[in-house]
């Protein structure tokens, strides 16, 4: 019988265990994939260990236990940098001394894209999530949305294999919450960007992301997507 995974581009993790003491696991044998293109949602309630597996999964956090890779490539022993995979957190952590420009061309800047096609990339993102003509502006001035917009747009521009998003509106009132997370499920289908949101908004999760997976006490509770080895 082959044990083989039956697909292995994208993102596995396999029986991953995190723990920050000894004789504490905050993950505990999660394994889920999320094969590429898809947008897979981490369903659970504060404490559950669902943005610790999802920093583990970025690098920030070791893995005691377990495997994670991509594209069949172990990752547990890759630099966060080197991953190649964007970042999203809660409150942006936006560069508050840069114009926005500045902010979604960051990336680029460290691919060393040519300024030309940096600039045109700017462009097209900030047309992307709604802010076209922003450039310019500092992001001081702009709306608890707005930033979360130009967080997205930034970890966008260089064209992460994989976009990890922690919680990036829980902290937006539930009429904007609800209009961005729709509006983060079209740009995410439009750039055709492999994701892992994070988010204890059950709504949310529905309508961005296009499986779910409940986080429960550090476990996964299920994965219903073929290709983990027994």
């Amino acid at each position: 019988m082959n044990t083989q995974p039956q697909h292995t581009s994208g993102l596995m993790a396999r029986n991953v265990t995190v723990g920050y003491t000894r004789d504490v696991d905050v993950v505990r044998n999660a394994s889920f994939t999320v094969p590429r293109g898809e947008v897979v949602a981490l369903l659970g309630a504060s404490g559950s260990g669902k943005s610790t597996l999802l920093r583990a999964v970025a690098g920030l956090e070791p893995v005691r236990a377990g495997g994670i890779s991509w594209n069949g490539v172990d990752l547990v022993e890759v630099a966060p940098h080197k991953r190649g995979f964007g970042l999203v957190f809660q409150d942006g952590q936006l560069f508050t001394h840069r114009t926005v420009a500045e902010n979604v061309a960051y990336g680029l800047r460290v691919q060393r894209l040519p300024r030309v096609e940096r600039e045109a990339r700017v462009t097209e993102l900030l047309e992307l999530v709604g802010l076209p003509g922003t450039h310019a502006r500092r992001v001081t001035e702009l709306s608890g949305g707005e930033r979360q917009r130009i967080a997205l747009a930034r970890s966008l521009a260089p064209q992460p294999s994989l976009l990890l998003l922690d919680e990036p509106l829980s902290a937006l009132d539930r009429e904007l919450r609800e209009r961005l997370a729709a509006d983060l499920a079209t740009m995410l289908r439009i750039t055709k960007t492999t994701a892992i949101l994070v988010t204890h908004d059950e709504g949310e999760a529905e309508v961005v992301a296009d499986r779910v997976l409940r986080v429960r006490a550090g476990a996964v509770e299920s994965d219903t997507s073929e290709g983990l080895p027994a």
